[in-house]
């Protein structure tokens, strides 16, 4: 074997035994909506864990806006995008957050800042990939503070 067979192998190996430790499986022939809240348990799971946010709302929707996760990251405000794909999709789920999809989560965003009474000092925006495997196993990547509002942003100023 050489050495970058060896490097899959074992990579295949670590994986494999983390997903028999009693990690979620998605189950074969799901649907994208399955694929989606799969991705989504992982990721606020992931927020929860190992990031130390506190999940704040899942799914929040104001007319045809949704926001997948909505955080608090100590004093801030985190806006999470969870971008759920297969381990061989052509285009990861970072690189799937257009310019349009931005607009778009732009928009949500200040919706949900306007609508809070007191919103905080500051926010910020979030993705999380979660690739999954042919076995059903998940691997979540976070992108931290990815930009999404431009600098003078404010959820006083924000226009809907």
């Amino acid at each position: 074997i050489c050495g970058d067979d060896l490097d899959v192998n074992i990579f295949h190996r670590i994986r494999e035994y983390f997903c028999a430790r009693g990690g979620r499986r998605l189950p074969e022939g799901s649907t994208r909506a399955q694929r989606g809240t799969f991705g989504e348990d992982l990721a606020a799971d992931h927020c929860r864990r190992v990031l130390g946010y506190r999940v704040v709302v899942r799914n929040w929707r104001y007319k045809r806006d949704e926001l997948d996760l909505i955080c608090r990251d100590g004093e801030v405000l985190v806006f999470v995008e969870v971008r759920a794909r297969s381990e061989n999709a052509l285009v990861p789920g970072f690189y799937s957050v257009d310019r349009h999809k931005k607009e778009i989560l732009r928009r949500g965003c200040g919706n949900y800042l306007q609508q809070l009474r007191n919103p905080p000092k500051h926010f910020r925006f979030d993705i999380i990939d979660v690739s999954i495997c042919k076995e059903g196993c998940g691997e979540v990547r976070h992108y931290p503070n990815v930009p999404l509002f431009h600098k003078h942003f404010s959820a006083q100023r924000h226009q809907t």
